[in-house]
C-alpha cells in the first residue's frame, strides 16, 4: 500500500463518519422542528382562549358595573323619597 491509497482509505472513514453524524443531527433537528410546532400550536391555542375569556370578563364585567350603577342611583333616589315622607 502505497501513501496515496492510505490517505484515500483515511479519507474515506472520516467521510462515512462526517456523514453518519449530519444524518444523525438532521433527524434530531426534524424531532425537535416538530416538537417546536406543537409547543407554538399549543401556546396559540392557549393565548386564543385567554383572549376569549378576557373578552367574557369584560363584557360581565360592563354589565357588572352598569348593574351597579342603576341600583346605586335606585337607592338614592328612594332614599331621598323616604326623606320627603317622613
Amino acid at each position: 500500500m502505497n501513501a496515496m491509497e492510505i490517505l484515500v482509505t483515511i479519507l474515506s472513514v472520516f467521510l462515512a463518519i462526517f456523514l453518519l453524524i449530519a444524518t444523525i443531527l438532521a433527524v434530531l433537528l426534524i424531532r425537535v422542528t416538530l416538537q417546536i410546532r406543537r409547543v407554538t400550536t399549543k401556546a396559540e391555542r392557549a393565548a386564543s382562549n385567554m383572549e376569549a375569556v378576557a373578552k367574557n370578563v369584560s363584557s360581565v364585567a360592563s354589565k357588572a358595573f352598569v348593574g351597579k350603577m342603576i341600583m346605586n342611583a335606585v337607592r338614592t333616589v328612594s332614599s331621598k323619597r323616604k326623606g320627603e315622607k317622613k
